[in-house]
């Protein structure tokens, strides 16, 4: 596949990330800005808390319209036509202590100064409660391959990089709270203001009216908290902006072309849209997606714990198939929690299998082509390796680990891998081995404790009798296939009057596996082995 066969297909592809970047393309026909500077996709953080999994879709979601511009214009990841800023608000003030962190009281008495300020709870030896969190941002982001720029806003607003852009919010101060003091309760107009002072004495984020005292020396006049009038400077790092005036100017200074943001955020960027217009800018590009759902269709709230964290994800499934899981349909809502990890597995795995025999148009819908070419695990798709598929899919291991039971361990599963996988042992096949510790830790935690094995009726007794008669009779060797033809030809059999095969199946699972679902059953009957299954048989019918 050619440079130009990708970027002909890019721009006529109607996958969603290449739809996104169309819209860049129609802001800069020629793909570039006209001063010739990359094109920016910016993801925003706020350093009150750890990165979460709501962080990771976010980057890699930006990501992956980053790639489909690059490939609509024609470059490469090096040729430096586009950047990713992912920025931290460490300049926030901390509103409450978060309940995850240690010394809470180190917090708490620094409640309402900047994050960047306020000693690192940790003793992590980052010099502040931000900088540690940044650092763990840092880590997350390169865990997972992401080419990006780290800017943290301490930084910006303490050298100076902002101060242009500061005086330029104090010149519209008066247009600024045109547009958001009709949007604001009539109590939080009387103290809102676009400038958050940051007092000289107690080096709080206060939260007061504030008069614009010279824009372009950048000097500011409020109220402290013990009713003394203050004069001083909004340059520097004397001052931070509101929430919404802050997303705007970052979008002026920073140049900004590319920010996706959650529904819950909608409104920001309404009047951020208009706030930066304002400032002599222009709003991103951007998609507006859905958040997260609980397994009851809830909204997912760190405060509650109802959610799933990066880090149970990665305990029962592979980075690829939480990209995987994703990827399709930003704007709808999705369910997060441990029962959709396993079929992400086996569906990713499918779709990486498939794409190397796709069309290119095909390609650059499939999910994994995206997710291969978004860290530069490669620039064909043609590239070694896109095409690989694992011998044996999660949802089987997870039957075979079942019926082994909780005690379970890799080398038994080896074991009976030995037989259904060429060099069955861990060093030829390190992505099943992963695939191995997480399916056995999935068992242990969700599926061992829901096991549960039922009698069959008479009629179900009869068609397991002559299941077990005729694997009595099949030949060494016999093929995965031709097991499951044997399987499905008893239940249409109409000695044994199963309505349909799909009552037969699940016979099968409930009565041998203990779950109402289950796998191919020839499949599993060639891994578990004929001798096995028999025994499995004979124990249900005892």
């Amino acid at each position: 596949m050619s440079m130009t066969e990708l970027t002909a297909a890019a721009r006529v592809s109607k996958a969603w990330p290449f739809q996104e970047a169309q819209r860049l393309l129609k802001r800069y026909p020629d793909g570039a800005k006209p001063d010739g500077s990359p094109v920016l996709f910016e993801t925003g953080y706020g350093p009150s808390g750890l990165p979460h999994i709501g962080t990771f879709q976010e980057v890699l979601r930006t990501t992956l319209v980053r790639r489909a511009f690059e490939a609509m214009i024609g470059a490469k990841r090096e040729d430096g036509k586009t950047r990713l800023v992912a920025f931290s608000d460490d300049m926030d003030g901390l509103r409450k202590v978060p309940d995850n962190v240690p010394n809470k009281d180190v917090l708490e008495t620094n409640l309402h100064k900047p994050l960047s300020r306020i000693p690192d709870p940790f003793d992590s030896g980052h010099g502040s409660f931000a900088a540690h969190n940044n650092k763990m941002l840092r880590d997350f982001l390169d865990r997972f391959g992401f080419q990006y720029e780290f800017v943290a806003a301490s930084d910006r607003y303490n050298s100076g990089a902002f101060d242009d852009a500061l005086r330029q919010v104090l010149r519209k101060n008066q247009d600024i709270l045109a547009i958001m003091l009709p949007t604001l309760r009539e109590e939080r107009r009387q103290t809102y203001s676009p400038v958050l002072p940051i007092s000289p004495t107690s080096g709080k984020v206060l939260q007061v009216p504030v008069e614009v005292v010279d824009a372009e020396a950048g000097t500011i006049r409020f109220t402290e908290e013990d009713g003394s009038t203050v004069e001083q400077s909004a340059l520097g790092g004397q001052a931070k902006l509101q929430w919404k005036v802050d997303w705007a100017m970052r979008w002026y200074a920073l140049g900004v072309d590319y920010e996706m943001y959650g529904k819950d955020l909608t409104d920001s960027g309404v009047q951020s849209g208009r706030i930066v217009k304002v400032l002599g800018g222009r709003k991103p590009e951007g998609l507006i997606y859905e958040l997260f759902l609980d397994a009851n269709g809830e909204k997912i709230s760190k405060s509650k714990g109802n959610g799933l964290t990066i880090e149970q994800w990665l305990q029962y499934g592979s980075e690829e198939s939480l990209g995987f899981y994703i990827f399709p349909n930003p704007k709808s809502a999705k369910q997060l929690h441990a029962g959709v990890i396993p079929r992400a597995v086996d569906d990713y795995w499918a779709f990486r299998e498939r794409l190397t025999e796709q069309a290119l148009d095909k390609q650059l819908g499939n999910p994994v082509w995206n997710l291969l070419r978004a860290n530069g695990s490669f620039e064909s798709a043609e590239a070694p390796g896109a095409g690989d598929n694992l011998p044996v899919s999660y949802a089987l291991l997870l039957n075979l680990i079942g019926v082994l039971g909780a005690e379970a361990d890799k080398d038994q599963v080896w074991s009976y891998l030995g037989n259904y996988v060429e060099d069955a042992d861990a060093g030829s096949h390190p992505e099943l081995d992963a695939m191995i510790d997480h399916a056995l830790a999935y068992n242990r935690d969700f599926v061992a404790p829901t096991l549960v094995k039922r009698a069959p009726t008479e009629v179900e007794a009869q068609a397991l009798r002559e299941l077990d008669a005729r694997l009595a009779e099949v030949p060494a060797g016999t093929s995965a296939e031709d097991l499951q033809t044997m399987v499905y030809e008893i239940g249409k059999d109409d000695r044994f009057g199963f309505e349909n095969l799909r009552d037969w199946f699940r016979a099968l699972y409930e009565i041998l596996l203990g779950s109402s679902q289950g796998p191919r059953m020839g499949s599993f009957i060639d891994l578990y082995g004929i001798a096995n299954t028999r025994k499995l048989i004979a124990t249900a019918l005892a």
